[in-house]
């Protein structure tokens, strides 16, 4: 097993940060949200010769869901994730697409909903589920332990936290997400977020504005 390694393509109006996950020596991962312009999703994967064997969800909002249909029926894999709680959102991308002008998007159907407390992986790299709610009623983080390492899809960023004032948001339960089961994973640890750039948990917790 090798290092484990990271490559964000930004898709979509919305700059989403579409994740390609995957083992340095291998060249053997998965992506994560991939939420539209599947072609550029493709053509990362082609042209690092990456071979991507599972599509993971954060959470069911267009940006982040809208191309997982495309991109399954191009690799031949399986959609996995998130919780069951956003599988009304997941029914109701294409009516998110036309809401918001994003062409192509198509309802999501998982071949596997998650919960707090499995597991997912590829290769050696294994990841914890953690269902953190607020941004999405269904949102799932995506946590590495050997490698310190966090996709935190929509529920943390740098300087910010996801919204909550789209349907199903809490802002309560979002910060109680982060409180109670992101920051006490430990402040070294790194994290990619569904927008921008990542960081790390420490700096966050130091910080952020809405955490301090």
């Amino acid at each position: 097993m090798g290092q484990l390694n990271a490559g964000i393509v930004p898709v979509t109006p919305f700059q989403q940060n579409c994740t390609i996950l995957f083992d340095m020596d291998d060249k053997h991962g998965v992506v994560v949200d991939p939420g539209g312009d599947i072609d550029k999703v493709l053509a990362a994967l082609k042209d690092n010769a990456i071979s991507a064997g599972a599509i993971w969800i954060t959470h069911g909002h267009i940006d982040h869901a809208g191309g997982a249909m495309e991109l399954k029926e191009a690799l031949g894999v399986e959609i996995i994730g998130p919780h069951e709680a956003d599988k009304s959102l997941l029914d109701n991308l294409e009516a998110q697409g036309r809401r918001y002008g994003i062409a192509g998007a198509r309802n999501c159907v998982p071949d596997r909903f998650l919960t707090e407390g499995e597991t997912v992986s590829f290769g050696g790299h294994l990841f914890e589920v953690l269902h953190c709610p607020g941004h999405a009623p269904g949102h799932v983080v995506y946590y590495n332990r050997a490698a310190k390492f966090a996709h935190v899809g929509d529920v943390l960023f740098r300087g910010s936290v996801g919204r909550t004032d789209l349907p199903g948001g809490d802002h309560a339960a979002l910060i109680a997400s982060i409180k109670d089961k992101l920051l006490p994973l430990g402040d070294d640890i790194g994290f990619i977020c569904g927008h921008g750039p990542g960081g790390r948990f420490g700096e966050e917790r130091r910080t952020n504005p809405f955490l301090v």
